[in-house]
């Protein structure tokens, strides 16, 4: 027995291993008893680090996007799935102001620093920047510096969130130090809010995105996918719904081993393509400030107002603003028409796919994700040949409802609806294809739709 199962205490009843397995049951169903031996071991690692005394948990799930790809920050529309695999941060407050970060694994060296309303950045790439952002936007927005707390993250495969592997890792990762602020702070968050708040510290890491991987990590359902209409009302609250995932079929995801980095400049150059899109198409719609505002309009209509290819430098010349982006050079080559082409076909292919998901019509579902791979590969550019190879290879197995890659693209995952009956020969096939076509190594893996970030349980250890 693990000493953490020795001294195992929970506050709230006399048999507290029981009543946690009953807890991650809620979160992790059939796979409770397996996750019980990854918390007992996480509590071991931080009676380890940190001596014995109260301690935390809270989890924030990854996510995969059905479809709806880099379309959030246009103000558009997204299906993502949170996973049943998670970012596990267990925490113990301080009251010296200290915030002090470990974790499980051994490439993330130990890190501290002084919660205030100016938290310096660490060197770019760092993971306590994950940490660093939440806290400095949380005690600007409260007026006062957040709780610090010593803490412990979980996030290691099989049961992690894979890193650089395109299901949010690093948003998973920052909405966990989020909560666990939060709660210590006695903040009583709302989605949308700290759906904000996370999004906005991300932006502290270098990489502006959308709020897409912040809503699902905290509003997702069990069993289902949630639709987010990116763009805000007059009261800054945003539509969701939660869609149910088609009966009969299991989300398989595929893990190409291709790994990237989110602050490339790749990423925020995708973004200020959209954004000089947006800037040359007001001369002819005054007032419009997203891709979202000319989903109605003729593409035909707009890719004659949009260059192939220009600079940012020529753009700025020309009196084209785009607003802070870093990492995105005066010289970097734009490819506007392509990627605002993209953006305003996906918007569509979104809607499609709820009503194909509304009536049952998974053919069309498998159509659809086709082709967002299809733009994502061709317009967008985000694909890699090891992406293409495993979406080809998925498709060979009949019943199989599309593929397509997931997340920020140049790497990470791809996805399928794969009818239950058949998910063992589709990882078999999919696996020995992509082996013999790359010489990789694919992790697949079916998933289950998981619940949203918070508290799982607070023990003494």
């Amino acid at each position: 027995m693990s000493a953490s199962a020795k001294i195992f205490q929970h506050n709230r009843g006399s048999n507290p291993v029981a009543q946690l397995l009953g807890e991650l049951t809620e979160i992790y169903g059939s796979g409770a008893a397996t996750q019980m031996v990854r918390y007992r071991a996480a509590l071991d690692a931080f009676r380890a680090a940190y001596g014995p005394g109260p301690v935390h948990l809270f989890r924030a799930p990854g996510r995969v996007n059905l479809i709806g790809e880099h379309t959030d920050y246009n103000h558009g529309y997204v299906l993502p799935v949170a996973l049943d695999r998670d970012v596990l941060l267990l925490a113990r407050p301080r009251s010296d102001g200290q915030v002090r970060l470990a974790n499980v694994e051994g490439d993330f060296t130990p890190r501290s620093f002084a919660v205030s309303d100016a938290i310096p950045s660490a060197v770019a790439g760092d993971w306590s920047n994950y940490a660093r952002g939440p806290a400095q936007e949380l005690t600007r927005l409260l007026g006062a510096p957040v709780p610090a707390f010593d803490g412990l993250v979980s996030a290691a495969p099989p049961f992690g969130v894979p890193r650089g592997a395109g299901v949010s890792s690093s948003s998973a990762l920052t909405v966990a130090m989020a909560v666990a602020f939060a709660h210590f702070a006695d903040w009583k968050w709302k989605g949308a809010e700290m759906a904000r708040l996370c999004s906005d510290a991300e932006w502290y890491v270098g990489t502006r995105g959308g709020i897409m991987d912040q809503f699902i990590a905290l509003l997702a359902e069990r069993g289902h996918a949630l639709f987010l209409d990116c763009r805000p009302d007059s009261a800054g609250n945003f539509r969701t719904r939660p869609i149910p995932l088609p009966a009969g079929y299991r989300l398989l995801v595929m893990d190409s081993g291709v790994r990237h980095t989110n602050t490339r400049n790749e990423f925020n150059q995708r973004v200020a393509a959209c954004r000089a899109g947006v800037a040359l198409l007001r001369r002819e719609m005054p007032g419009i400030t997203h891709l979202r505002d000319v989903e109605n309009a003729e593409w035909t209509l707009l890719e004659a107002q949009l260059p192939e290819e220009v600079s940012v430098a020529q753009l700025r010349a020309g009196g084209v603003e785009l607003g802070d982006l870093p990492n995105v050079p005066d010289d970097a080559p734009l490819r506007v028409r392509a990627c605002c082409r993209h953006v305003w076909t996906e918007n569509r292919r979104v809607l499609e796919t709820l009503d194909a998901l509304g009536s049952n019509d998974i053919p069309r579902v498998g159509s659809l994700l086709d082709d967002a791979h299809t733009s994502a590969a061709e317009d967008y550019r985000i694909s890699t040949p090891e992406l293409d190879a495993l979406t080809v290879a998925a498709r060979q197995i009949d019943g199989v409802a599309g593929a397509r890659l997931t997340g920020a693209g140049w790497g990470g995952c791809v996805i399928s609806l794969v009818p239950e009956a058949q998910v063992d020969e589709f990882a078999t096939h999919v696996g020995r294809v992509y082996s013999r076509e790359t010489g990789r190594e694919a992790t697949i893996f079916p998933c289950s739709a998981g619940p949203g970030a918070g508290l799982v349980t607070a023990v003494d250890v």
